[in-house]
């Protein structure tokens, strides 16, 4: 994933969402410790350049793996690009910040969004099977 000035939020957003389906990117005013979340009120609006909002403008390809944990990664946007990030998983229909499971791989984060996704595209197709049985 190229960081650099001339990018925006949103492109960053889709070259990691497109990796990694099940989790999303999120770019904040203020940073946080391992295990700590963001607040909405500090979030970036998508639309933003990388310029407009990282205090270091240092340029390169940032190689995400599948093994790096949420918190390596969000620390690598921190210290060497000075961006600050939340990953959020889907649960379900929710987006979840990742705090508690900042140990976890991005592999195993995206695993688990697919998985709760799923399950629950399985509740909702049994509750309209159920319903539509029950129809006169």
């Amino acid at each position: 994933m190229i960081i650099s000035d001339k990018r925006k939020i949103t492109e960053i957003q889709e070259a990691f969402q497109h990796q990694y389906p099940y989790l999303k990117l999120e770019f904040y005013r203020k940073g946080h410790e391992a295990a700590e979340g963001s607040y909405a009120k500090d979030q970036h609006d998508s639309d933003a350049s990388i310029s407009e909002i990282r205090t270091k403008h240092n340029e390169g390809d940032l190689q995400i793996k599948p093994n790096m944990t949420v918190a390596e990664m969000e620390s690598v946007f921190e210290k060497k690009y000075g961006l600050h990030v939340q990953v959020f998983r889907q649960s379900g229909d929710l987006w979840l910040q990742t705090t508690s499971t900042d140990t976890w791989t991005l592999e195993e984060q995206n695993l688990h969004g697919q998985r709760s996704r799923e399950k629950m595209k399985e509740t909702d197709q049994e509750e309209v099977s159920r319903d539509y049985r029950e129809q006169p």
